[in-house]
């Protein structure tokens, strides 16, 4: 779990991120686990083992967790490069897991990253992202593949050889990161309006 501050001596914004292994196609997050994650019952610091899967008689398990042990919104980091290469086992994996989140309520979006190198005028200008035919026609796929809305897929550039910050960077993550505190705020009042509703407690917990 990450706390982000403004500046080294400031405190720390009022929202955390919170960090998970991989979804790869022959170890990664398992589908189980995901509702351990959702539902708080993770121990802060807890390292993701493949070969020994948390249970509820896991050392530290979160018996009764608190809303805000919950997760509030759910970010799939996709490199947007090779998309249309993604290894059918790795998408159905995603669906299975996207099945036990859907359990939850918790809304979901995808990161959609190095989407500079789908298209050479956003590679040139990343100011013309918005702009581009290619961008916009991966942002289809993305959104029809993972059943989400269109504006839950978020793209954004990584920092790779930059050695100072650029501005246009930092506006695409900014710009992703108040989308997610945006759809977060939404769970947070449906959660406090109805918590039965929402399934949270209701999520399959298997030993």
């Amino acid at each position: 779990m990450y706390q982000v501050r403004s500046s080294a001596s400031s405190k720390p914004l009022p929202f955390r991120l919170c960090d998970t292994r991989g979804l790869e196609e022959a170890q990664g997050l398992d589908s189980h686990e995901v509702s351990f994650m959702i539902g708080g019952n993770l121990p802060d610091g807890y390292q993701f083992n493949p070969s020994v899967p948390f249970s509820m008689e896991a050392p530290g398990y979160i018996k009764a967790s608190s809303v805000k042990d919950m997760i509030h919104c759910i970010a799939f980091v996709l490199d947007g490069s090779t998309f249309d290469v993604l290894p059918e086992k790795m998408l159905e994996k995603m669906k299975a897991i996207q099945a036990k989140m859907n359990q939850s309520s918790v809304p979901q979006v995808v990161l959609l990253t190095n989407v500079d190198k789908v298209c050479h005028n956003v590679e040139k200008d990343l100011s013309f992202i918005f702009k581009s035919g290619l961008i916009s026609n991966l942002v289809d796929k993305v959104s029809q593949v993972m059943g989400l809305p269109r504006g839950h897929v978020l793209p954004i550039k990584n920092y790779e050889k930059e050695l100072e910050l650029d501005i246009n960077i930092n506006i695409l993550s900014l710009l992703a990161l108040r989308q997610i505190l945006r759809f977060s705020q939404d769970f947070l009042f449906n959660f406090l309006d109805n918590p039965d509703r929402l399934g949270i407690h209701k999520l399959e917990m298997k030993k």
